[in-house]
């Protein structure tokens, strides 16, 4: 099985270090397959970053989707996932709304903890698309700068872990999720300091990703997630003009590139 690690942000060195998390977390056999957006910004921390990051990620699928069994959108706020669910087949998993899924299954309610108080309101906004506001204990951020995003989990890891048990003890939160991509693998550190269970997004949403593609689900031909019909369009990139117009290459065409390869 292979599952495209889509990493909408331009920060390789948070690529690796999400795709590290992801492949312990996989089962034997299944392939990670990282992707960097190409251009954009290092982190996306803001609802207009977010939607830079969804067009991009969009783009990136468009050229990979064929020669993956399934796709991550490797940032925490889900930036074009519900876009993408529509427009392409194969099964798209959004790191947060499977973190957020998961944890509901782990406890009655769930706390974010991030690392960057500029994260606060897409995450809160990113709660409620997913109509999980209920379920939420809160949103709790770190203030101040830090030196590296690739170094933000080691740098920030006492203060990370001080506001989590602030947020057991103060919000009753049931289950913590250490979100962010650059906090991938955090969770598996320090879950020793933490009273209660902590869910480590990318290893949620690769985990989940395998699951769809094992069962199956059929492809919607109704609904409001069935593919939309053709339509033109303008100076969009070339693999997802193809796919919004409908006209796509053979399964051997180009637009099977190596997505690590892929020139978007």
């Amino acid at each position: 099985m292979k599952i495209l690690l889509l990493n909408p942000n331009t920060s390789a060195d948070v690529t690796d270090l999400l795709c590290a998390a992801g492949q312990r977390a996989a089962t034997p056999g299944t392939e990670l397959v990282p992707c960097t957006a190409p251009r954009g910004v290092p982190y996306i921390a803001t609802r207009a970053e977010a939607q830079i990051g969804g067009a991009i990620a969009l783009e990136m699928l468009a050229g990979a989707h064929r020669s993956v069994d399934a796709a991550v959108i490797a940032a925490f706020g889900d930036p074009g996932l519900l876009g993408a669910r529509e427009l392409f087949d194969i099964p798209v998993v959004g790191m947060a709304e499977a973190a957020m899924l998961t944890a509901c299954m782990l406890g009655r309610r769930f706390a974010i903890v991030t690392f960057a108080s500029a994260l606060g309101p897409w995450y809160q906004d990113c709660v409620a698309l997913h109509g999980l506001e209920g379920r939420c204990a809160g949103v709790r951020t770190l203030d101040g700068a830090f030196r590296s995003i690739a170094d933000v989990q080691a740098e920030k890891e006492s203060l990370l872990v001080e506001l989590a048990n602030r947020a057991v003890a103060e919000d009753a939160a049931d289950v913590v999720i250490l979100s962010g991509a650059p906090l991938a693998g955090l969770a598996g550190k320090v879950q020793d300091r933490i009273p209660v269970p902590l869910v480590d997004p990318i290893a949620a949403a690769v985990r989940q990703a395998e699951t769809l593609v094992a069962l199956a689900p059929r492809k919607a031909s109704a609904g409001t997630f069935r593919r939309p019909g053709a339509k033109s369009t303008h100076g969009l990139p070339e693999a997802l003009a193809r796919r919004i117009e409908h006209r796509e290459l053979p399964v051997n065409g180009a637009e099977n590139e190596d997505p690590r390869h892929a020139h978007l």
